[in-house]
């Protein structure tokens, strides 16, 4: 798996830190290890020179009695004094920077021993009451020979073993000052190389990422141009051009997309070409209910009035019952004959928009379907909207009609109310009539379904079946709140931006 950049860069520097934490971990110890062997130099370089000086300091004192005894001049004990005095200080000093080696010490204990004996006769020697026998002196002085040359073999083993220590300490303090240059440039140049090599790939992954930022920047316009022709297709399809198709011939996503939309486009083409044949197919129905069907119809209606006319007199009191039945029966025919043709009508004719004043609009139905023994309350905050006129007039029509026609008192209290919405106004329309079972309430809107006897000519089932497709047709809904015995109230929306629905024929 690929290493994102950001990733890469993370790492590189992780590994650049570490090298230079290496470098001045490994310089620090080599300096630290150089200083140590430069210092056990010096410490060689001292203990020598302290052997030396005690050496020195004791021969001194022996010179200072050697003069006294042979010049009996009270000088040279003051020079043996002072020698003296000084062995005893310089031998500590070379015992304290010996004691981490064992070897040395224990010579160190020898010579201990040895000038101590050496401090004892000089100092035995100088005493000028000693009255020495000339015989004694001479045993002394060969004594302090003796003593002499094994002080100054020991101290000349001591300096010896300082000094292969002080050679050895001097080939690692070499090593060390070879080494520390060494290390440091070793560790300096890794640390460039690896940081140059950083950058490096830092610098080819920003170009790869320019490159490929060019690369999406393109394929994006060539995306963002593709989708434009889609959108453009969509468009199109909406305004009701199924014939536009896409040249994309692409083997990806979007060039599978606009083949399918080629298809859906082509398939929406044959639909709606096969559904203008069908329409066309119903508009020579609706013209043959209308005429052919009508015709007949008022052939008849006149036949009975001419009956009722000519012959009423001889006619029975049953026959007339029945001349009656047959004119409501045709009457309702009628009513069915012209219900079915607005039907039919709502949706392909061609709508014209205009604004509407709706409270004006409920007012001029009211005065054509409401009776004087009705109270009807209009709300004040009905609004002005552009609309079909003829639409929304039919609707308040039929709502207010059915309000007044199924009324069980014949008489009663109907009110109109709107609320508006984010993007629609909810109309109202309310009685005081018998109201209508829930049971009922989806199945009022279905074709020919009616609470009354079908017997009844006002009765087709047709009129709320208008009502909600005129609404269906402006992108609204419709529904009844009701219970029984407490009124009614239909409830429905209507857009405050008109739904434009081409017609797709005109009846006439």
């Amino acid at each position: 798996m690929r290493l994102q950049t950001k990733t890469k860069l993370y790492v590189g520097f992780a590994i650049a830190a570490g090298v230079l934490v290496l470098t001045a971990v490994a310089s620090f110890v080599s300096i630290r290890q150089l200083a140590s062997r430069t210092g056990w130099v010096e410490h060689s370089y001292q203990v020598i020179q302290g052997l030396k000086d005690l050496e020195l300091r004791l021969k001194d004192a022996r010179s200072g009695v050697r003069g006294y005894l042979l010049t009996r001049d009270t000088v040279y004990l003051a020079t043996y004094q002072d020698a003296i005095g000084h062995v005893r200080t310089q031998y500590e000093e070379v015992d304290r920077m010996s004691v981490d080696n064992p070897i040395q010490q224990l010579r160190l204990d020898t010579i201990d021993a040895a000038l101590r004996a050496e401090t004892r006769l000089l100092a035995e020697l100088a005493r000028p009451q000693a009255g020495l026998t000339q015989s004694a002196m001479q045993t002394a002085l060969d004594t302090d020979r003796q003593t002499m040359r094994v002080i100054e073999r020991l101290l000349a083993r001591t300096r010896t073993r300082e000094l292969e220590l002080l050679a050895k300490r001097s080939a690692e303090q070499q090593i060390y000052e070879s080494l520390t240059p060494a290390t440091i440039l070793l560790s300096t140049a890794l640390a460039l190389v690896i940081t140059l090599w950083l950058f490096g790939k830092a610098g080819n992954e920003i170009s790869a990422n320019e490159r490929l930022k060019a690369e999406l920047e393109l394929t994006n316009e060539a995306v963002a141009q593709r989708i434009d022709i889609i959108e453009h297709l969509a468009e199109q399809v909406v305004q009701g051009d199924y014939k536009v198709k896409i040249k994309d011939k692409e083997k990806d996503s979007l060039g599978n997309l606009a083949g399918s939309l080629n298809r859906m486009t082509q398939t929406l083409d044959d639909t709606f070409g096969a559904l203008e044949k069908r329409n066309r197919e119903l508009d020579q129905f609706a013209y043959v209910a209308s005429h052919d069907l009508k015709a007949p119809l008022r052939g008849v209606t006149t036949v009975v009035k001419w009956i009722e006319d000519e012959l009423g007199h001889e006619l029975s009191h049953k026959m007339q019952e029945y001349l009656g039945l047959m004119k409501g029966r045709l009457s309702r025919l009628e009513d069915l004959i012209n219900g079915l043709l607005a039907y039919a009508r709502v949706g392909r004719t061609q709508q014209k928009l205009e604004e509407v004043n709706v409270a004006h609009l409920v007012h001029d139905v009211a005065d054509l379907v409401v009776p004087p023994q009705f109270e009807l309350q209009i709300a004040d905050n009905l609004p002005t909207l552009v609309a079909d006129r003829l639409s929304l007039q039919q609707v308040f029509t039929n709502l207010l009609s059915n309000a007044v026609k199924y009324h069980h008192r014949g008489a009663g209290r109907l009110s109109v109310s709107c609320q508006e919405l984010k993007k629609e106004y909810e109309f109202r329309v309310q009685d005081d009539g018998p109201g209508i079972a829930p049971e009922y309430h989806e199945k009022i809107f279905l074709m020919f379904q009616t609470l009354r006897d079908r017997h009844t000519a006002e009765s087709t089932g047709i009129g709320l079946s208008i009502v909600k497709k005129i609404i269906d047709e402006q992108r609204g809904h419709i529904r009844v709140e009701s219970a029984v015995g407490e009124g009614a109230a239909f409830v429905f929306t209507w857009p405050k931006q008109p739904a434009l629905v081409p017609a797709s024929a005109t009846i006439g």
